[in-house]
């Protein structure tokens, strides 16, 4: 019987992960999970509920009864609402309330693909195949400019370059699984490839996973 195949993606915002992840799904017919979305959805609670988003006594309590239908995706993009979901998952309390969730979606039978930041390091550790994709903080800028210039969101280019490093920061230097690569993951520079050859690269890096 073959093994489920698991496919954790890491990597810092607007490295190109979770455009990625996606296509690899639907390259390998798997179901996909943007973890991303999961801290939004607890950030974009606890700014409804009128909560300071570094309240680690009511993120426990939004992060333990949150409906996930109650949003839409639409509402959970955007550059607030990234900046907030990296403050909330910050917190120790977040993070083990959505643990579960998570790997709950990586059992499915026939495997899964999952983007975040701590997928092939406390997620799923044991996924056969771990990729940890990347790209200059510019370029990161750069594409994360694009995208909120094509939802009609001013802001700067300067801006959008000093969020990044920031949340670079953030996110690396939390004492609750920082970003960082797992020691089995292939690392996948993005910063001159297309999206095309990105998809490329990785399919290779799955398939050698695979068959090794």
């Amino acid at each position: 019987m073959t093994a489920p195949l698991v496919i954790a993606v890491d990597g810092p915002a607007a490295s190109g992960k979770g455009t990625l992840a996606r296509a690899l799904a639907g390259h390998y017919a798997l179901p996909y999970l943007d973890t991303g979305l999961l801290y939004r959805m607890v950030a974009r609670a606890m700014m409804e509920a009128g909560h300071e988003l570094a309240d680690a006594q009511a993120a426990g309590a939004v992060v333990s009864q949150f409906d996930e239908s109650a949003f839409s995706e639409s509402g959970l993009r955007g550059r607030e609402i990234g900046e907030a979901a990296s403050v909330v998952a910050a917190i120790p309390a977040v993070r083990a309330g959505l643990i579960e969730r998570q790997r709950r979606f990586a059992a499915r039978p026939e495997g899964a693909v999952l983007d975040g930041r701590d997928i092939g390091t406390v997620i799923c550790p044991d996924a056969p195949a771990k990729l940890f994709v990347t790209a200059t903080p510019e370029v990161r800028a750069a594409r994360r400019h694009r995208e909120l210039a094509g939802r009609g969101e001013a802001a700067s280019l300067e801006g959008i370059l000093a969020d990044i490093r920031r949340r670079d920061a953030r996110d690396s230097g939390r004492g609750d699984a920082p970003l960082r690569a797992a020691e089995d993951a292939v690392l996948l520079d993005t910063s001159a490839l297309t999206v095309a050859e990105a998809l490329a690269a990785a399919i290779t890096i799955v398939n050698a996973r695979r068959a090794g």
